[in-house]
């Protein structure tokens, strides 16, 4: 018998493009890019979060690697562990949250391994037949589970890899309209990241300048049933952050990180229709993403999201952030201001921010979005390439 979910496909729409508008009409130029298993592209910790979402050219913390796996090779701690809560979605639901389990742990003054979880729950969802009778509810949840080695290659430099296993079970095996019997998906991935650091001083304070990079889920597509291959979010983050120490009490840092689906875009058919490529291999769609925009390059320039945050620290123990990320509005229309603080306490510490939309449309999704971080961090070792100003 065929069932279908009355809420689940719009839920995912939301997650992807978290725009809500008057209605979603194809005109010129409105080509959001979707993809499966699009928890694995939402911020996880409430650092990040504060900040506008930057996180490639920050700080090292416990979160880098959702961020930039290769920014642990210049810890300056030797374990840290970080528990993340994210209530998803608030608006529309009282049971959606994105929840990070996450540690690393040096080797030595040149390597440091990590690990994290992270889980999606979407809430209850209720079944029903062509008839529109109640048949089962399920409970649709996402996992990865992800591993990373972190290597410092000079004073300034480091590099970092990280696998990832993907799990996604949406219909527990139930029959949907237009798909036919479901299976959980299933999927692999990796990331190939780099750091780079340079200590300086500018009229006797000292200050730091980082750059980085981080390729994520580069890797197999998934598929929930049938022949249909669905693409997950492949990615490029690239940043830069300053950061300088006003006085033994005061510091800065300004950070800026530009981010791009790489994924190949939505065509259009004769009639105007936007048509998938669903049948190109995960790799080439990751460098047709470079020049397959229907419009040409201004449309690819559409496809860049932008983020800039700042953090002040006062004596390392209090911290107060704030940021801005901008989507543009063929690509999705995300625009929202974050803020947040953080207390450190020794090896204790907790993080807070809270997202307020931009020129959105009533009840958007992602209004009042919450994110909280307990972290915890043992043992300062030393970087092994000069002075890194911690978070």
């Amino acid at each position: 018998m065929k069932r279908k979910m009355f809420s689940f496909a719009v839920i995912t729409i939301l997650v992807l493009t978290a725009n809500i508008t008057k209605a979603q009409e194809l005109v010129e130029g409105l080509n959001s890019i979707s993809t499966a298993v699009p928890f694995l592209t939402i911020t996880p910790d409430a650092r990040a979060g504060a900040m506008g979402d930057v996180g490639v050219a920050t700080s090292p913390d416990e979160n880098s690697l959702f961020w930039n796996a290769s920014k642990y090779a210049f810890t300056e701690k030797d374990f840290g562990v970080a528990l993340s809560y994210t209530p998803w979605l608030r608006k529309l639901t009282t049971d959606m949250s994105l929840n990070t389990l996450t540690g690393f742990k040096r080797i030595n003054k040149r390597q440091t391994v990590a690990l994290s979880l992270i889980y999606f729950t979407i809430g209850q969802i209720q079944f029903t037949n062509d008839q529109g009778q109640n048949t089962v509810v399920h409970n649709p949840n996402e996992f990865s589970f992800n591993g990373a080695y972190a290597l410092q290659l000079s004073e300034n430099l480091s590099g970092a890899i990280a696998l990832r296993f993907i799990y996604s079970d949406l219909t527990g095996g139930q029959q949907v309209s237009g798909a036919g019997l479901t299976h959980a998906g299933i999927a692999y991935a990796g990331d190939l990241s780099f750091f780079y650091k340079k200590d300086f001083e500018v009229n006797g304070m000292p200050s730091l300048f980082a750059a980085g990079i981080n390729l994520s889920n580069l890797g197999s597509k998934v598929s929930y049933g049938g022949v249909e291959q669905n693409f997950i979010p492949a990615n490029m983050k690239i940043g830069a952050s300053y950061t300088t120490e006003l006085d033994q009490y005061n510091k800065f840092t300004f950070a800026f990180d530009i981010n791009k689906l790489l994924v190949t875009t939505p065509q259009m058919d004769s009639i105007g229709n936007h048509v998938r490529q669903e049948d190109i291999a995960a790799p080439v769609a990751i460098v047709q993403s470079f020049y397959d925009a229907p419009f040409g390059v201004k449309e690819e320039l559409h496809e860049l999201m932008y983020s800039v945050g700042t953090e002040y620290w006062y004596s390392n123990k209090f911290a107060i952030r704030a940021g801005y990320f901008h989507e543009h509005k063929f690509k999705g229309a995300r625009k929202y201001i974050t803020t947040g603080v953080g207390v450190k306490l020794n090896v204790f510490s907790i993080d807070f921010s809270y997202l307020i939309p931009v020129a959105s449309a009533p009840n958007n999704p992602l209004e009042q979005t919450l994110r909280f971080t307990l972290g915890f961090n043992f043992g300062a070792v030393g970087g092994g390439g000069g002075r890194v100003i911690e978070e």
